[in-house]
């Protein structure tokens, strides 16, 4: 039950197929060069497309220790070492400190350990050197979405969007959280829409589409 309405099968199942907040997000570095290739499969259904975006700014030369540490944490990330992978990133964003990826790796990690303190916090630092960063912004989302915090989460979504406006998870996501938890259908149809424009083969967000039209009576 959410907020006191009991949910019907196709609610039920968009509930169960947003983006799982513990997604691992892959990141790779290049020869001395960053760049972040986001992942966007994890917990959601049928939506494993890969998503690759380079770093905000120009490319940034990184010392090939932090690199190699970095990879080593991914390793660990993936591996379910989320401890380990914590320990390590730390060293790593004690050294580099200009790009977003090492936050958001450590806050995915913390997350996974329930730490969703230090997940905030660190997401927000990602934040801080790219606002529109669309990863660390859909999993400040969800992050904000399990704490409750809804209107929070949709601004990180929009924020995502805002910058990416074809980064499908926070689309998805949005539209979801839209629906079930604020209520505002001709947002969540407009997400919606939005998502099948740049993934039309999705037959379960299309179901979506078709039941929120006929709650607005568009049908």
């Amino acid at each position: 039950m959410i907020n006191g309405l009991i949910l019907n099968s196709i609610q039920t199942a968009k509930l169960m197929a947003l983006l799982s907040e513990g997604a691992l997000k892959k990141y790779a570095i290049s020869l001395s060069y960053i760049f972040l290739f986001a992942c966007a499969g994890g917990g959601i259904k049928e939506q494993a497309d890969v998503t690759t975006i380079k770093a905000p700014t120009s490319y940034v030369v990184v010392d090939s220790d932090v690199e190699l540490d970095f990879n080593n944490a991914i390793t660990l990330l993936k591996q379910e070492k989320n401890a380990q992978a914590i320990e390590v990133l730390k060293t790593v964003i004690k050294r580099e400190q200009r790009l977003p990826a090492p936050y958001v790796n450590i806050a995915i990690a913390y997350n996974k350990i329930q730490d969703k303190k230090a997940a905030e916090a660190n997401l927000i630092k990602a934040l801080k050197l790219d606002i529109g960063h669309p990863v660390a912004n859909n999993e400040l989302g969800l992050l904000y979405r399990k704490l409750g915090k809804f209107n929070a989460a949709r601004t990180a979504y929009q924020n995502a969007i805002n910058d990416h406006p074809d980064y499908l998870p926070a689309k998805r996501n949005l539209g979801v959280l839209c629906d079930l938890y604020l209520h505002d259908f001709d947002c969540a149809l407009e997400q919606f829409e939005d998502y099948l424009e740049l993934k039309p083969d999705d037959k379960t967000v299309a179901i979506w589409v078709a039941d929120v039209k006929r709650r607005l009576g568009k049908q």
